[in-house]
């Protein structure tokens, strides 16, 4: 089954595609294979493109999407895209202007969705993480309702369709709900989620709030040297997710996928490798019964494969 019929709806009246392609990379020689393996995820059938300023490659994926436009694979009505706006230009000034920046990198008239990246403001600057001569990030002080309400400005200018948040926690969700004013609630929150990690408390008040949950590092696959020991377990290979698997006859990440979207979850997953791309698709053609959700639950351990997101 295509994930083009699988799409929840957003509390603005738009619909998100339940299962995404994640496009981050952290090496300047990788962003050409971001594009050729975004290229293979639309024609597998991804229709949601989730990117970032902050991942330097949205000129990339902006080729990689107009090529499957022109060759007629898709309109550009059936792809869901995503940016984020970077911690650097939280000041309200700079919203704009950084979203148009995307805009202009990626050849797109707009964005489907729009979200703060990081609740952490930085000095603006050419620098995505401006540091003093001691190595510490050089942090802004912006209200952050400030720069909501720049975002409420993108969506009324039709820049971007629906508009959200990414890494904040509940205490942040809060503020931007109970800011005076408000003219749009955030759509969704994306944040890092995976059995390891399941987010419940999270997940319960999103819901609450008619808020979705995004989930990214959702096959916790990223184990970067200066966030991650060496003896950090692999989540693929837990014992548990491994048996469910031979139990289903899928493979543990499609397990760890499947997951995620029972529980009402939009799930983003990541891959390089062809064949990898095309089994993802697969997580629509099984469901996995109540009692082994129980069990999948009881994985939890509060375990984070990336930095420290707040939440």
């Amino acid at each position: 089954m295509s994930s083009k019929a699988q799409k929840m709806e957003l509390n603005d009246g738009h619909s998100i595609p339940v299962l995404g392609f994640g496009t981050f990379v952290t090496e300047e020689h990788l962003k050409k294979k971001s594009m050729e393996s975004t290229k293979i995820a639309i024609d597998v059938g991804f229709r949601h493109i989730d990117c970032s300023h902050f991942y330097q490659n949205e000129e990339e994926l902006g080729q990689a999407i107009r090529s499957k436009i022109e060759d007629g694979t898709v309109k550009r009505e059936d792809i869901f895209y995503t940016s984020k706006l970077w911690s650097t230009c939280h000041r309200p000034e700079l919203v704009r202007p950084s979203l148009e920046s995307s805009l202009r990198k990626l050849k797109l008239d707009y964005v489907d969705l729009y979200l703060i990246h990081f609740p952490v403001s930085l000095k603006p600057g050419d620098s995505l993480l401006p540091q003093d001569e001691h190595g510490n990030l050089i942090l802004d002080t912006v209200d952050l309702c400030a720069t909501w309400e720049a975002m409420e400005k993108c969506k009324d200018a039709g820049l971007a369709k629906s508009i959200g948040v990414s890494n904040f926690n509940r205490r942040l969700l809060e503020m931007i709900l109970k800011k005076p004013g408000l003219r749009y609630k955030p759509v969704c929150n994306q944040v890092e989620c995976h059995p390891y990690l399941n987010q419940s408390k999270l997940l319960d008040y999103c819901k609450m709030n008619d808020i979705i949950l995004v989930a990214y590092g959702a096959l916790g696959t990223q184990r970067y040297k200066n966030c991650t020991n060496e003896d950090t377990p692999v989540l693929l290979e837990d014992p548990v997710l491994c048996a469910m698997a031979k139990k289903y006859k899928r493979t543990p990440a499609l397990i760890a996928l499947r997951y995620q979207l029972q529980r009402g979850i939009v799930v983003l997953a990541k891959s390089f490798n062809e064949e990898h791309i095309r089994e993802n698709m697969q997580v629509f053609d099984f469901e996995l019964a109540s009692d082994h959700m129980k069990i999948l639950d009881g994985l939890d351990r509060n375990l984070r494969y990336f930095p420290a997101d707040m939440t």
